[in-house]
């Protein structure tokens, strides 16, 4: 299940199910809190209410100990980028959902919805809407969710992630053969 393809239930949405490793105050703290979200996604803090603000500070080479090249399409991300949201929903150890690249006119949203399983383990469901139909972001986009949950998953379990780019240029091929075939 860790490694299935996010979904498009919807035009401009994509859908991801992980099962992690919990509790789900766990994936909570990896999801809100700057020194944990940096091991997967970007630092930066989630100020806990709705309306509170919401920090991306990315820096890909940060995700891993595996020194590899940028792309070139990527490369004015080499030294990170930044953006901040606003926390949209806000119910600890189960929602939360905050706007994403507020600065750019093009308002998208994130949602993680976590759910308790047996032995542990929680269903992630993340869900990011108004992407928009543009394939290439898309496809970008995708990818770049695929990426980040694998290096997630990695992190939870105590594994040393591979390289960010390498992960996610493989992810883009595919995520380019899946929405080219829709």
């Amino acid at each position: 299940m860790n490694q299935k393809h996010g979904v498009f239930p919807e035009p401009g949405t994509i859908r991801f199910e992980r099962l992690l490793p919990g509790p789900p105050e766990r994936i909570w703290d990896y999801l809100t809190k700057s020194e944990l979200k940096a091991t997967w996604l970007s630092a930066g803090d989630v100020e806990p209410r709705v309306g509170g603000k919401v920090e991306f500070r990315f820096k890909h080479s940060d995700l891993s100990e595996t020194d590899e090249p940028i792309p070139g399409k990527y490369r004015h991300m080499q030294d990170g980028t930044y953006f901040e949201g606003k926390v949209t929903e806000w119910d600890p150890y189960t929602k939360l959902s905050y706007t994403w690249g507020e600065a750019t006119g093009e308002v998208s949203e994130v949602t993680y919805e976590l759910i308790p399983q047996k032995n542990e383990k929680v269903l992630l469901i993340l869900t990011h809407v108004h992407l928009g139909e543009d394939p290439t972001v898309l496809i970008s986009v995708s990818a770049g969710w695929h990426t980040h949950l694998v290096i997630l998953i990695d992190r939870l379990e105590g594994i040393s992630p591979k390289g960010f780019w390498a992960v996610h240029n493989k992810m883009e091929e595919e995520y380019e053969r899946l929405i080219g075939n829709k």
